[in-house]
């Protein structure tokens, strides 16, 4: 089985011999970015698959975040390029899980965290916890901690 990191890299030979320049750029930049990520501890390392999923899912919320600054400021072309960035990222990425699904995952959750005697903000973390396991990374973390710290009032 080829890790994630070696399906990108095909992936970025691919789009070479076929001369699509954007998926090209946007492959070199997430390999780009999994490499600094790689070498920036103290000792380099090789990300696993799950480590590499971070990256590109970061790589991804800043491609979106960009296309909307673009966009508020009148530039649609680059807002347009950002957008087309974080699509060919989400490729990659896993299937987000819909807003309703995590809904009842967080209710769920917080029921269990009740019955356990946890109640209030100082469940919050444990709460987030619980779904981020339940979830993987199918949910935004920022999501996540809305959804929990709503349902707990």
């Amino acid at each position: 089985m080829t890790s994630l990191k070696d399906t990108l890299k095909q992936d970025l030979t691919a789009a070479m011999k076929a001369g699509n320049d954007m998926v090209k750029s946007t492959l070199r930049m997430a390999l780009s970015a999994i490499m600094n990520a790689e070498v920036a501890g103290d000792v380099a390392v090789e990300l696993t698959d799950e480590q590499v999923l971070k990256v590109l899912q970061a790589e991804s919320k800043k491609r979106l975040e960009s296309a909307e600054i673009y966009s508020s400021n009148g530039r649609d072309e680059a807002a347009a390029q950002e957008r087309a960035e974080a699509e060919i990222l989400a490729v990659y990425l896993p299937a987000a899980i819909g807003d309703d699904e995590l809904a009842v995952v967080v209710a769920e959750e917080v029921a269990a965290a009740a019955a356990a005697g946890n109640e209030g903000a100082k469940a919050m973390g444990l709460v987030v916890k619980a779904v981020r396991s339940r979830v993987g990374s199918s949910a935004d973390g920022s999501k996540i901690a809305s959804l929990v710290k709503d349902a707990l009032g």
